[in-house]
């Protein structure tokens, strides 16, 4: 059962976006670690805009996802890759369809 979702929305500096492409495609490898993160996808909205969308059976699974790997990745090249701070919201899931699942 998926019941919480997180979405997160980066704009890059000017000249780094190739680099914000290439940690987000590296972080699958980060997130493939977890367990309580059911989905996770990378977006890109346009040429400096970046996301993430990623979904969880509660709210200790949200809670340990942006504590783990790639929110720390994240905090420590925040400056460098991103013009303004991460958007992070907290969304709740009204309802859902992925493979497996019902």
């Amino acid at each position: 059962m998926i019941k919480v979702a997180l979405l997160v929305t980066l704009k890059a500096n000017p000249g780094k976006e190739q680099e914000v492409a290439d940690f987000l495609r590296s972080a699958r490898s980060i997130v493939e670690q977890e367990e309580g993160t059911r989905a996770w996808f990378a977006l890109q909205f346009d040429d400096s805009t970046f996301g993430v969308f990623d979904v969880f059976p509660d709210e200790e699974a949200r809670r340990t996802h942006l504590e783990g790997g790639v929110g720390q990745a994240l905090a420590a090249q925040g400056a460098e890759l991103f013009s303004v701070e991460p958007s992070i919201q907290n969304v709740e899931v009204l309802a859902f369809k992925l493979p497996g699942e019902s």
